[in-house]
């Protein structure tokens, strides 16, 4: 599927032409969210090449990413858990799940 999109985005003063799937709105939102990155990177730290603080900031978006994944898979284990405890409450019959369990 080739890309429907070009949208145009700056990062840390560098102009980038985007060919996306996405809607032009969502690919400078994250545009925009990696050159917060790399400018809080560059504002907070002894870094002065920008190459360097665009890992950094890469290494801080993914760490960010991975945080919210483990919270997913958390949140998830706890839901199954309620879901659980709920089907305790309901009569017998309807203790089935779409799996067929009883």
């Amino acid at each position: 599927m080739s890309a429907k999109y070009s949208t145009r985005v700056s990062i840390f003063g560098e102009e980038y032409t985007l060919k996306s799937d996405t809607p032009p709105e969502h690919t400078r939102a994250v545009a925009a969210y990696v050159d917060k990155a790399i400018r809080e990177v560059m504002g907070s730290a002894a870094v002065v090449e920008s190459h360097k603080a665009a890992i950094l900031a890469a290494l801080s978006i993914t760490d960010e990413l991975f945080r919210e994944r483990a919270g997913n898979v958390e949140m998830a284990e706890a839901m199954n858990g309620l879901s659980g405890e709920l089907k305790r409450w309901l009569p017998p019959a309807k203790r089935g799940s779409a799996k067929g369990e009883a």
